[in-house]
């Protein structure tokens, strides 16, 4: 029996992160190889040629699970009847400019597509912002899209996540596959907090703690931490470029993850809608360890939390509760 297509909408899909994003999902790196998908591509008027040049390299790469492609400047065709979103586009900082300044932009961008996911997205539409801020735009886009689920709208930490166990990895000398459970807590900027005080690695005698194998406090609570937090400016650096193959890599992660399931005895790291757990405070979307089942998140309780976490948890959430002030600032 065929399977019904699931619509894809990304947004900002002529950029950098969209045009490594798009190949993947039709591909079946996001839903799974089985998956048929129907991409949604929306940009702004001035990259619209741009979009359409994304648009004829799909129709060329002939995936066979890409069912069609709607390329479009137009927010309301974009988001008509999509089953997820994916939300690329924002407006970056530029040189010069005020936190202020970018958080306005931001939030008129997301105000007008959240009024568009509500008006237009198919019922049980599951939303990923990867936009910085992430997690305050994904709180303006659950401010005015209410009849979206607030557990279907959550913010990209998995690269962070991912980045997390890239260092384990390397660290160790071990496959990063072999390394789970590792935690990103709170904002999507350089006050997150990589912890890994849960983390495993498989050995040949069973599972082991990261903690005891790096067997190197100082490096886990400094040098690693730092690292995690400014890998973004360091690829910059590196590149010229921001990241876009791993962002987009994580944000395939991100989804198939929440849709499909997460491995048992593993859980993943996702901006989600706080509730109160771990003392975080509610109406915040921060970064929890999370599993998921049937398409549902849960956020993993009953982590013991030390001084030095509780410290790095309290500080990314003051973070997020002045960006959460500064955003509601300017719409008013």
């Amino acid at each position: 029996m065929a399977i019904d297509p699931v619509r894809v909408l990304v947004t900002g899909a002529a950029g950098q992160i969209g045009y490594a994003l798009v190949p993947m999902i039709a591909r079946g790196v996001m839903l799974g190889p089985n998956q048929p998908v129907i991409l949604h591509m929306l940009d702004i008027p001035p990259a619209a040629e741009a979009l359409n040049g994304v648009k004829m390299e799909l129709i060329d790469a002939a995936f066979p699970l890409l069912k069609g492609v709607v390329a479009t400047t137009d927010v309301a065709e974009a988001c008509t009847g999509v089953n997820i979103a994916v939300m690329v586009g924002g407006f970056p900082r530029k040189e010069g400019m005020e936190r202020k300044d970018v958080m306005s932009k931001n939030v008129s961008i997301y105000k007008s597509q959240a009024s568009a996911l509500e008006k237009h997205a198919a019922a049980n539409c599951k939303v990923l912002v990867v936009a910085n801020p992430a997690n305050t735009n994904a709180l303006i886009l659950k401010e005015f899209a209410p009849s979206i689920p607030e557990k279907n709208i959550t913010c990209l930490t998995r690269l962070d996540h991912n980045r997390a166990l890239g260092q384990i990895s390397e660290r160790l000398n071990v496959q990063v596959s072999d390394v789970r459970n590792v935690i990103i807590w709170g904002n999507h900027s350089s006050t997150q907090y990589p912890d890994v005080s849960h983390a495993t690695v498989k050995t040949q005698d069973g599972e082991k703690p990261v903690r005891e194998l790096v067997a190197d406090d100082e490096w886990l609570r400094g040098d690693f931490i730092t690292t995690v937090q400014q890998r973004g400016a360091a690829i910059i650096k590196a590149r010229k470029l921001s990241s876009a193959l791993s962002a987009a890599s994580s944000a395939c992660d991100h989804i198939r993850d929440w849709v499909l399931g997460t491995p048992e005895g593993t859980w993943v790291s996702m901006g989600v809608y706080s509730d109160g757990s771990y003392n975080v405070p509610a109406g915040l979307i921060y970064s929890f360890p999370v599993t998921s089942l049937n398409g549902e998140w849960s956020i993993v309780q009953r982590l013991t939390i030390d001084e030095f976490s509780r410290k790095k948890l309290d500080a990314t959430a003051e973070e997020l509760t002045e960006e959460k002030a500064l955003a509601y600032s300017c719409l008013s």
